[in-house]
């Protein structure tokens, strides 16, 4: 009796390529593919080239040439420099850009979630730029604001005079808002298509039954569109503040960065770029990110606690 369960056992067993061959082997092996592959890919592409960044950011160094390890020194100098932390302020520009953005994308949102005589044909004009290099987008709005072109000829068909406009460019006191207009322009109807699906998926139920209760469309927004498409809301608004905070095509390409409109990332370019100060550059880039991820936490508490039971 053992000698024939021992026989049965052993013609059972399967070799290593019987079992590759097999449905159970295969399964396994296209999980491992999928699994291994993307980490492979973030590995050599992100997380090895972010810990060489760190790694130069305590060197004093060119991309070419000797090193000089400086400690903390490139960190201090991030926040003593006007040109390097001082930047940070242009955000503030961005960060009110991004509240009209939210503010508009949402309403025209809520608009269009219902049945709207051209609200289709609508929808896709107003994210079509979404679709457009910004390098692109960059040079349309160059020829757009320069002195005489298509924004000035506009506001002369208004009534406007010439010389009572400012220079949309070069005017310190309306050139970054300028270039915010810009950002809002480019960014305000994806933030609407994604507000749009996300009402879109509310029961309809939800509002036939506000309507019987005598419920406005204030208070349907309030009290069913909100607390619905929350996720999307929070997800939106750190988004466009981490966005903020990293702005760089607008003012590289419109202005390269001249006349006060050179944001944080502008200067790091330009002292990774063409000062070659490699290790400055690279603790301004460590100092973002840590901004960033802070930022990105106080906003998840922020909404948590306004949401009351979490943005999950």
């Amino acid at each position: 009796m053992n000698a024939s369960v021992n026989a049965v056992k052993t013609s059972n067993k399967r070799t290593f390529r019987e079992w590759l061959s097999s449905r159970d082997g295969q399964k396994v092996l296209v999980i491992s593919a999928f699994l291994i592959i993307p980490m492979i890919l973030l590995m050599v592409f992100t997380y090895i080239p972010f810990a060489e960044m760190v790694k130069f950011s305590f060197y004093n160094m060119k991309y070419i040439g000797a090193r000089k390890f400086v400690g903390f020194k490139n960190y201090a100098k991030v926040f003593s420099r006007s040109d390097c932390f001082g930047a940070l302020k242009l955000s503030l520009y961005y960060m009110g850009g991004s509240v009209v953005q939210l503010s508009l994308a949402l309403y025209l949102a809520t608009i269009l979630s219902f049945k709207v005589k051209g609200g289709d044909l609508f929808k896709g004009f107003m994210f079509f730029p979404f679709l457009i290099n910004g390098i692109a987008i960059g040079f349309i709005f160059k020829f757009f604001y320069t002195r005489g072109f298509v924004f000035d000829t506009v506001l002369q068909w208004c009534g406007f005079e010439l010389n009572n406009l400012p220079y949309w460019l070069k005017d310190r006191s309306i050139n970054n808002i300028s270039l915010v207009g810009t950002s809002v322009w480019r960014y305000f109807g994806q933030n609407m298509v994604l507000f749009i699906g996300a009402i879109m998926s509310v029961d309809s139920e939800l509002y036939e039954a506000a309507m019987l209760d005598g419920a406005n469309k204030f208070q349907q927004f309030k009290y069913i569109i909100m607390p619905s498409i929350k996720t999307i809301f929070v997800l939106n608004v750190i988004l466009s503040i981490s966005g903020s905070l990293s702005a760089f095509e607008p003012p590289f390409v419109i202005t390269d960065g001249a006349n006060g409109t050179g944001t944080y990332f502008v200067v790091m370019h330009e002292i990774a770029h063409t000062q070659q100060k490699v290790g400055l550059a690279s603790a301004m880039a460590v100092v973002l990110l840590l901004i960033i991820f802070t930022v990105t936490i106080l906003q998840k508490l922020f909404f948590k606690y306004v949401f009351k039971d979490g943005t999950q």
